[in-house]
């Protein structure tokens, strides 16, 4: 080929590449103006929106950094906790341009993946410094508290190989390794057995560090009870209070191996996170130790604030701003947690929280505001599926056969999206079809993943799927997770949106009426089976009364009337498990067998636990909204104290953990009431099945 055609082809070449990248910068410009509010300019200034460039993305400070100085010299990075973009000023407007030539369209290689920058003018960058918060009432953290001999000192005294039968052996737990000393802490009764110590006391070499504890006086008295916990990256606790009549008032935290965020939540929904850096020392008292809760989030990376002095950010605003956080990758961390065991009832100040004064949980009340319903899905829903998904995933495995119907229908090369994919039980059952599955438990996902299913971590109110980008979507037990009637809408919209024009969607939610046609469901007539606490939608196999295939029901929302709740107003009552229903909104006890716990639950020192997720009729997890910050908590979990358990070694028949997932069940119209709210879509069939309400939807053909 003559040069000067080839080059004038590579030009050509370059140009369309030129225009892709331009059309995908307006496209994150319009994203950020819809979504967030930033108006970007054509105009050259100092100041830039850097889209994809943000810690929600994975993008840490110091990568992002590295290629933007690359352009010029910065005046300041701005990264806001969670949002998918950063802002930049340049000292020179020349540097700018320059970063907006030659990072646009980029790749920005992060840790474990890789994001795209586009870049945008704005004319200017506010920099709103967060509020101050301030620590819990009686908490302290103590930096440096133990030298680097110490940790090595104290790390090698824990002998995690030991496989000895006794109670103080190393248990391994789904979420983290612990072991005891001195007394055993039970996890199924949430205290200490107090008669009955361990042969194996705190170990020796901790006791120079307890009595500099004593000495400094951050403790008055020596600690009797140890608990060693270790995580790996990725693992958390639960949020919980230490059981008020098992310990004393101070409660000693020494974190070592690796730093990692823990957060402490106030009943009102005040959240702190305390950053507890390796050798640093946790002391709670007071408030921190009887009132507020605190756990830490399962996840490998958290949002610090950037230690790097040199940083032109730094320079330009205070620790713990948003223009000074960056991520941090979590490693291996140990917690040694020191106590005194209590021989006397707790007569603390905090009584609407003290288990020794009679303190019960109040049931929660219904949500009256965005704030409140997901807070109330992150306490009920979210929680609950991450900490029962192994037991949950165990249960799910028969795909149901209506549902099968539907995905087998569905041509060879169709793009199907399962939203609330749970263990991904359906995603197998049409191998012609391109499937993805996501959900909000990462639990749930992890086990798609490891089935060879695609699957990602995602809310079912925000899939990161483009629109009109699938020929058919499924949300098999999940849109009754949702805790209003306008989150429930939004759900049933957000499938819409994914769905190309002519694309189908299929919906189960669970029934008010477990009883149609005069025939019970399976999951009333699995009233007297052994095991069925924990009954949901999910485990069918067969069909009794349904309608043929295509043959549509009649249209139902004529139907739909609110029940009566027999409850106390606006509050939540527990449902009896495989009973019939009689109130729309519930909590619906999942029982933790012994046999199928182990290594599968975290356990958490406290009245105080992880949430559930629907038990409805999906192999899977069911999705959840976003978590909003500033509503009150409510516990979602319980114990159960009956039962006896084997000397020396943990009894498949001891008790267990008994969550509770928060449902709407759909009376007969409902479902199909509040899809006839949402534009360009038609109902082609409504039906029962097995004790669930079932619609299919055809987005119109003129929709995008």
């Amino acid at each position: 080929m003559d040069p000067s055609v080839e080059n004038n082809v590579k030009g050509i070449r370059r140009s369309k590449e030129d225009k892709k990248i331009l059309k995908r910068q307006i496209k994150a410009s319009y994203t950020l103006l819809k979504h967030e509010g930033i108006t970007t300019t054509s105009q050259p200034t100092k100041n830039l929106v850097v889209a994809n460039g943000g810690l929600g993305n994975g993008v840490s400070r110091e990568e992002l950094l590295s290629a933007l100085k690359e352009m010029g010299e910065l005046e300041m990075l701005l990264m806001h906790p969670k949002k998918p973009f950063a802002f930049v000023t340049y000292r020179s407007e020349e540097s700018a341009q320059k970063a907006h030539v030659h990072l646009n369209g980029q790749k920005l290689q992060c840790a474990e993946n890789s994001v795209t920058l586009y870049l945008s003018y704005v004319h200017s960058v506010t920099c709103e410094e967060d509020t101050s918060v301030s620590l819990p009432e009686g908490l302290t953290l103590v930096e440096d508290f133990v030298s680097q001999e110490e940790e090595d000192l104290l790390l090698a005294a824990v002998d995690w190989s030991s496989t000895n039968d006794d109670v103080s052996a190393q248990k391994s737990l789904k979420h983290r390794k612990v072991k005891h000393y001195g007394f055993e802490f039970r996890y199924d009764t949430n205290n200490v057995d107090k008669d009955q110590p361990l042969a194996s006391g705190i170990p020796q070499e901790c006791l120079p560090v307890l009595e500099r504890c004593v000495k400094k006086r951050h403790i008055n008295i020596m600690p009797d009870q140890l608990t060693v916990n270790q995580y790996e990256s990725g693992q958390g606790i639960p949020p919980h209070v230490d059981t008020h009549s098992a310990f004393e008032d101070t409660i000693l935290s020494l974190s070592l191996g690796a730093r990692t965020v823990m957060e402490f939540r106030h009943p009102d929904g005040r959240l702190v996170p305390v950053v507890l850096p390796p050798q640093s020392l946790l002391v709670m008292k007071g408030g921190s130790r009887y009132l507020w809760t605190h756990g830490i989030t399962p996840r490998k990376y958290d949002m610090v604030p950037a230690c790097d002095p040199q940083s032109p950010a730094h320079k330009t605003a205070e620790v713990g701003t948003p223009s000074n956080l960056t991520l941090s990758k979590r490693g291996t961390r140990t917690s040694f947690t020191f106590r005194k065991i209590r021989h006397k009832p707790c007569d603390c100040a905090f009584s609407s929280a003290c288990d020794s004064q009679g303190a019960t949980p109040p049931p929660p009340l219904l949500p009256c505001s965005h704030a409140d319903a997901a807070l109330l899905e992150e306490e009920y829903v979210h929680r609950v599926y991450d900490a029962i998904a192994s037991h949950f995933s165990s249960t799910r495995h028969s795909p149901w056969p209506r549902v099968c119907h539907f995905l087998t229908s569905l041509p060879a090369g169709s793009v199907l999206a399962d939203v609330g994919c749970g263990n991904g039980k359906y995603l197998g059952v049409n191998p012609d079809v391109i499937a993805v599955g996501c959900d909000r438990s990462s639990a749930l996902v992890q086990i798609c993943a490891e089935r060879g299913f695609q699957a990602f971590v995602s809310d079912a109110l925000s899939v990161p799927l483009q629109t009109a980008s699938c020929d058919a979507c499924i949300s098999i037990a999940v849109i009754h997770h949702f805790s209003t009637q306008d989150r429930r809408l939004a759900a049933v919209r957000e499938l819409v949106r994914l769905l190309k024009p002519g694309g189908r969607a299929l919906i189960y939610v669970w029934a008010f009426e477990q009883e149609y046609n005069k025939q019970r469901s399976k999951y009333l007539k699995d009233e007297n089976k052994e095991g069925s606490e924990n009954h949901s939608p999910t485990k069918n196999t067969s069909e009794d009364s349904q309608e043929p295939h295509g043959k549509s029901s009649r249209h139902l929302e004529d139907d739909y009337r609110p029940v009566d709740k027999i409850q106390d107003v606006g509050k939540l009552s527990v449902h009896t498990n495989r009973t019939a229903f009689n109130t729309q909104d519930l909590l619906v006890p999942w029982h933790l067998k012994e046999g199928k716990r182990r290594g599968e639950e975290e356990p958490v020192e406290t009245g105080k636990k992880d949430k559930t997720k629907d038990g409805s009729k999906k192999t899977s997890g069911k999705s959840c909204p976003t978590t909003i910050k500033d509503s009150k908590p409510i516990p979602s979990i319980s114990t159960t104290q009956t039962s006896t358990e084997k000397p020396k070694s943990e009894s498949e028949n001891s008790p267990a953990p008994v969550f509770h997932r928060y449902y709407h069940v759909f009376q007969q119209g409902e479902l199909e009431q509040l899809c006839c709210q949402v534009a360009g879509i038609k109902v082609q069939i409504s039906y029962h099945d097995q004790g669930n309400w079932c619609v299919i939807l055809e987005k119109d053909e003129l929709i995008m």
